[in-house]
């Protein structure tokens, strides 16, 4: 597997279930972010992850939104099928209730028609950092182990 496969893999595994809370705070609108994202990656839908990605995205400090865009649109033809399974999830406003910035933390695990993408038993330890525009969440930072 490429280098770039493993990298939109973990790109996808990013976006996995979170917890619940009430339906209009901000905390709850990031949850929900989270999950449209997920959806969006499992759908292979690029077009609904660019929207949701911040300006300033950048993965592993150097990648940027292009190449989110790029690595996706290979994967989703080599891969008819991907889902995300979050081993644990926990998201959290980094500057109290009424915050601007999220983050989210999980394990998660991708599997796709042949099964486990990459071919790897352990979970990804996924962190996402977010940034809140008016009622929207946009992912700004995605790093992975």
């Amino acid at each position: 597997m490429t280098v770039v496969s493993r990298r939109f893999l973990l790109l996808a595994a990013a976006w996995l279930l979170p917890g619940c809370s009430a339906p209009e705070t901000p905390l709850a609108k990031l949850e929900l972010a989270v999950v449209s994202l997920q959806e969006a990656l499992e759908a292979r839908s690029t077009s609904d992850v660019m929207r949701q990605l911040d300006e300033r995205f950048r993965a592993q400090d150097e990648l940027d939104a292009d190449w989110a865009r790029k690595t996706m649109m290979l994967m989703f033809l080599r891969y008819a099928q991907v889902r995300i399974v979050a081993v644990s999830s926990r998201s959290r406003l980094e500057d109290g209730e009424g915050g601007t910035l999220g983050l989210t933390e999980a394990q998660v695990l991708v599997t796709g028609a042949q099964g486990l993408i990459p071919e790897r038993l352990a979970p990804y330890t996924v962190t996402l950092r977010w940034r809140r525009e008016g009622d929207d969440w946009k992912l700004r930072d995605l790093h992975w182990d």
